[in-house]
């Protein structure tokens, strides 16, 4: 390693750009598992950019001529000047990262602005349109980007605000499904398994910072190329959750393929953050043998003390291993002991006379953690909702169960009628109401089929335009209820938006409960891999408008979000058929929601610093505050504005009267002032009302997109 050391210092010496590449390189080699997911970074992606004006100083690519289908120069140039005007602009650019150097002078029409992802981003938005249906709800927001640099521009407005994440990634099929720098990934290409891990790990690592720690779920689609893989990818980026994969059919016909299994499904890992459990459900996913509403009248149920899952071991939850005393002639729970410490040795442990003490003990003998603390178990002991069953004198063991915090809730709330009580006291108790049951690992619902649930209500939505394997409408629904379904305010993000089928299915879990929760859908604006060819050949490049009204987000996404809220298809045509299943109503009835679209943009941060970008840094602010109401998009001539969830001071000679403006509205929560003293900044801090967060700008987004990237 020393050795290796040396070396790169004397690369750097000679050349710093060169040498830091190389240090890059052997610190992400040095720090390879020995055991686990190894696989190659490649170079890091890069992303081409139509339509943003080239600047002096951009890295660019030279584009074939119109009309040739050809694959552009893949090499990256610096623009060192740019002469002349209109479209007889020329620039000249130098190589970047070559042996020897070389310039030439190119037609800046014949450009294209390229963005590395080690690159730092100063993100803008602008809007493309939208839908207002939904009163004074939040605004459900489609971002058309390069889905890794909407992620980036995401810390600023939600790091850690996300209750949930769905995505469905390309499976890596070698069908022309997803582009590695801007090449599309063949089957035959040796490297694709390790293209797509790393292509799919900077993502998720971005992800993970908008995941609300205490409680989210990240939901990640997929099928059995990849699943292998992005289970370990998984586990290494998020080692602290729990992930479980469960597998949906999609298709009961199934997939013939010669001399092997026909392929009926897809599988779906879950990965629970904090505090996330599985919530209940109507039936349980596999077959209809046992519905929620089928249990009003049945006794509750009582489930085991001991936690199982791996992780629950002595330690890891410093109060939760402590005796149980049961009475060696009743077989009941006669007290709760003190929770032990991990250097003391619970064969020590004193134990009552006529007693004796139960531990949480594993299958193999390990200790393990009970569910709850002593504290609450002495309490449900007084209530009866903690009981000991099968005492076995002659090892001294017995089996404990308790009734789950939800279930004494029912209780306390009257959901569950308390009929009786066991002769140690512990309840006898039965559903008045319905109560879900626990959801099983393998799906098989007939709403969840691909075709009828996804492009068949595709083809309603937008007659005439064809998405490939759109998910089941359905199937999304159910995935997101069981983590949102008690979170009427959720935030939802999807950065595979695709179709938008997750924007659709969180407007019908709305429509469902009265609920106020918002979807952020991110997807670029390819042009399928089969039309690309036609366009060239017509002369059209990426950027030109009839080449972009073509892409995905343009010609599928925006539309069916639009038709799914106003019930009228893009050419102003009710819609026909029905939505089924949970909530069953005409699809021409539209959803009472909001929707806005952008687009992303790329700034300089000098513009920005100067306060020469604040309509494209708008939308950002606006979308931290809650994507609610009122957006200023403006810089305010009297110096300060307050909207419906924020306000924005500029002229500090103000402070005062925003001050007072801000304290006489409701709901708001964020206040952005623009200053560079922040003597002052705190000042202002100190004289909003209690609840309003202080935002300094643009301190606070410089420095996000500068410092907090791990670049």
């Amino acid at each position: 390693m020393s050795r290796l050391t040396d070396l790169i210092a004397r690369a750097k010496a000679r050349d710093s750009a060169l040498g830091e590449e190389l240090e890059r390189e052997f610190k992400a080699l040095a720090s390879r598992r020995a055991f686990g997911l190894n696989f190659e970074r490649h170079r890091p992606e890069s992303v081409e950019l139509p339509g943003r004006p080239v600047r002096r100083g951009d890295k660019v690519r030279v584009l074939p001529p119109r009309g040739s289908t050809q694959r552009g120069d893949p090499r990256l140039w610096r623009v060192t000047r740019i002469d002349g005007d209109g479209e007889a602009r020329v620039a000249q650019v130098a190589l970047i990262d070559a042996d020897t150097s070389e310039v030439a002078e190119v037609a800046v029409a014949d450009l294209v602005v390229v963005a590395e992802f080690r690159d730092f981003i100063y993100p803008g938005l602008v809007s493309t349109g939208g839908v207002t249906r939904g009163g004074d709800k939040p605004f459900h927001t489609v971002i058309n980007g390069e889905n890794f640099h909407v992620l980036e521009a995401l810390t600023y407005t939600h790091r850690g605000k996300i209750d949930a994440i769905y995505i469905d990634p390309p499976y890596n099929t070698g069908a022309r499904d997803w582009k590695y720098n801007n090449d599309y990934v063949e089957g035959e290409d040796l490297y694709r398994h390790s293209k797509w891990l790393a292509m799919m790990e900077r993502r998720l690592s971005v992800a993970k910072e908008l995941l609300n720690p205490n409680d989210s779920v990240l939901i990640v689609t997929i099928d059995e190329k990849e699943y292998l893989r992005l289970g370990l990818l998984l586990e290494q980026i998020l080692p602290e959750a729990q992930i479980e994969m469960i597998t949906s059919v999609i298709s009961a016909k199934g997939v013939a393929r010669f001399g092997q299994f026909s392929r009926v499904e897809e599988f779906i890992f879950f990965v629970r953050i904090g505090e996330s459990t599985v919530q209940l459900g109507e039936q349980n996913m596999l077959d209809e043998s046992r519905s929620a509403t089928a249990q009003i009248g049945k006794s509750i149920d009582w489930l085991g003390l001991r936690r199982r899952e791996p992780t629950a071991k002595r330690g890891a939850r410093p109060n939760q291993f402590y005796p149980i005393f049961v009475d060696t002639e009743t077989g009941f729970i006669r007290d709760i002991g003190e929770p032990i410490t991990d250097e003391v040795d619970r064969m020590r442990v004193e134990v009552p006379k006529g007693t004796v003490a139960v531990w949480p003990l594993r299958p193999n003998g390990g200790e393990g953690l009970w569910g709850i603390t002593p504290e609450t178990a002495k309490r449900y002991l007084k209530d009866g909702y903690i009981r000991s069953r099968n005492y076995k004198p002659e090892i001294k063991q017995a089996s404990i169960h308790y009734l789950p915090g939800g279930t004494v809730s029912a209780i306390q709330d009257g959901q569950i009628d308390v009929v009786g009580r066991d002769p140690d006291g512990a309840v006898q108790a039965i559903y008045r109401e319905r109560k879900g049951v626990i959801p099983k690992r393998v799906w098989n619902m007939a709403s969840h089929n691909a075709e009828n649930g996804g492009s068949l209500i595709l083809s309603k939505l937008l007659p005439d335009r064809r998405f490939p394997f759109p998910k089941s409408l359905y199937a999304v629904e159910d995935a997101l209820r069981f983590f949102v379904a008690d979170k009427p305010n959720a935030i939802i993000l999807d950065f595979f938006a695709g179709s938008g089928t997750t924007a659709h299915a969180v407007m019908r879990l709305n429509r469902q409960d009265g609920g106020r929760r918002q979807c952020i859908s991110v997807t670029n604006n390819e042009v399928a891999a089969d039309e690309q060819a036609a366009l060239l050949k017509a002369g059209l490049r990426p950027g030109d408008p009839d080449w972009e009204k073509w892409g995905i987000c343009d010609y599928i996404t925006k539309p069916r979000i639009a038709a799914a809220i106003t019930g009228e298809t893009p050419e102003g045509e009710g819609i026909k058929g029905n939505y089924k299943f949970t909530d069953e109503f005409p699809m021409a009835e539209g959803f009472e929601e909001n929707a806005e679209f952008f687009t992303l943009t790329y700034e300089s941060h000098v513009a920005v610093g100067a306060n020469y970008a604040f309509q494209r840094i708008a939308p950002l602010l606006w979308m931290r505050a809650g994507s609610e109401g009122h957006r200023i998009d403006e810089l305010p001539t009297q110096g300060w504005e307050v909207a419906d969830t924020y306000g924005l001071l500029v002229d500090l000679d103000r402070a005062g009267t925003f001050c007072e403006a801000m304290a006489a509205r409701d709901g708001v929560r964020v206040a952005y002032v623009v200053t560079d003293d922040d003597r002052r900044f705190q000042a202002v801090a100190r004289a909003l009302p209690e609840g309003v967060e202080p935002v300094r700008l643009y301190e606070s987004y410089l420095s996000n997109f500068r410092f907090s990237m791990g670049r």
